[in-house]
């Protein structure tokens, strides 16, 4: 009898067990397994810069539950190498270190990145001819541009209006800033109607941007057709003294504006023009320009209005001949480029006169004369249209490239039209160069 109620107790007892097994079991089964921390397709996305935070890596809930379950050693450690997310288990000791760190952002140090800026002044009918001008700057250009645009009370709207409408993957390349036309010194209304409307300006630029260091500035019937990156490499050009660039008005004196007609003191033999004009800001406020005014030298912002008052009715280009008078007696302070840099109509209408476009091709149209808009210099109007009715983001070298190379065989019966290679080698090599550093380097293949 004691035998048989033992073999009972030891019966219900297993059963029991079972039982607590049994249940134990399917309670544990409800609970969710660890969640994976991190993973390759996660961070493998093409073009993504490196997370700073762990949280932007797993999301705040998964460092949450990290945190949670360091003290029992569950977790994952998230690491990045060459692109790729790599997870590998720790020690707690280890994990719990860092998760305390994971949280603080990783600070890097980066170069700051070049921003070039680009001056134009917009008066009357320019809108259409100031933005493809920045369009062509855009199209071109490597490094990011800051646009400081002056302009007329009644343009500064649409101006707003049509640059936000571009592409964002175009907006991402640029800034921009408008102002009103003002003038510091003299008489305003004098200033506006000197030459052009408002082309006076451009004197007032070193005054006006005191923060910026140094500027390009362009009038609004100028192409880029190459990067503006380098024109922007002539200021390391410069030495000590010189603190601005412009190229000659001409090339040959005999048939040149200012050798034959100038009334008023000008830079060099056949003057400078200035639809081009590269500057070094900081430079020019802070030297003191020799003239015939006075004995001694005058700060730039104390020069203007006395230049103007003394030679007002000897100019007749305006500004453009207040800055040859006044590089005229500071000609050490004055960078001088190639006629390539700044190629107008008279350097082929007389015939070709542009040694440097002719060897390289013209790296910055100016279409002066009015030509983008009639049929005087049908070639010029080609580039010009071309580019102002070119889709951002089409393909350059089919709906840029080839109609302008199509439609200069219209053109090869005129005087600049028949050399089209001048005016179509840069913008080739410029296409190659905008394609080599934003396609191909993002589809080399990872190491």
């Amino acid at each position: 009898m004691r035998i048989h109620c033992k073999v009972v107790a030891i019966a219900v007892g297993f059963g029991v067990f079972l039982l607590l097994y049994f249940f134990g079991w399917n309670g544990g089964a409800d609970e969710p397994p660890p969640k994976e921390v991190g993973g390759d397709r996660e961070l493998e996305e093409v073009g993504r810069s490196p997370p700073s935070l762990l949280s932007d890596y797993v999301g705040g809930d998964a460092v949450a539950k990290l945190a949670r379950k360091s003290a029992t050693g569950v977790g994952e450690r998230v690491g990045r190498k060459e692109g790729k997310a790599t997870g590998r288990e720790g020690s707690v000791n280890a994990k719990s270190k860092f998760l305390g760190n994971a949280i603080r952002p990783v600070t890097r140090r980066r170069r700051p990145e070049e921003v070039m800026h680009l001056a134009v002044v917009a008066c009357g009918k320019r809108l259409d001819e100031t933005l493809t001008m920045l369009k062509s700057a855009l199209l071109f250009s490597l490094k990011k541009i800051k646009f400081h645009i002056f302009a007329e009370d009644s343009l500064a709207p649409q101006f707003e209006e049509r640059l936000n409408q571009w592409p964002q993957s175009v907006s991402a390349r640029f800034q921009y800033s408008i102002y009103p036309i003002s003038f510091s010194v003299g008489d305003a209304e004098e200033w506006k109607k000197l030459f052009k409307p408002c082309a006076a300006q451009r004197l007032f630029l070193p005054i006006i941007l005191k923060d910026v260091d140094s500027l390009l500035y362009v009038d609004t019937d100028v192409l880029f057709l190459r990067p503006m990156d380098d024109i922007w490499m002539f200021l390391k050009s410069f030495n000590e003294s010189q603190l601005a660039a412009m190229a000659p008005e001409h090339e040959v004196p005999k048939i040149g504006w200012y050798s034959r007609f100038a009334r008023h003191p000008f830079y060099g033999v056949t003057g400078v023009n200035s639809g081009v004009m590269l500057m070094n800001l900081t430079r020019i406020r802070r030297t003191l320009f020799k003239s015939s005014l006075i004995a001694g030298g005058l700060l730039w912002e104390d020069l203007l209005h006395p230049l103007h008052q003394k030679y007002k009715n000897h100019i007749t280009w305006g500004d453009q001949d207040l800055l040859n008078i006044i590089f005229h007696y500071n000609p050490e302070n004055l960078y001088v480029f190639p006629c390539q840099w700044n190629y107008r109509p008279d350097h082929c209408m007389y015939g070709s006169n542009c040694k440097g476009a002719e060897q390289e091709g013209v790296s910055i149209l100016h279409g002066n004369r009015g030509v983008y808009h009639d049929d005087k210099q049908p070639a010029f109007k080609v580039v010009y249209d071309a580019i102002r009715n070119f889709p951002f983001e089409d393909n350059m070298f089919q709906s840029l490239f080839y109609p302008i190379q199509n439609k200069f065989l219209d053109t090869v019966n005129t005087l600049c039209g028949r050399i089209p290679q001048v005016f179509l080698k840069q913008i080739e090599k410029a296409m190659k160069t905008v394609f080599e550093a934003n396609v191909v380097r993002h589809v080399r293949p990872h190491k």
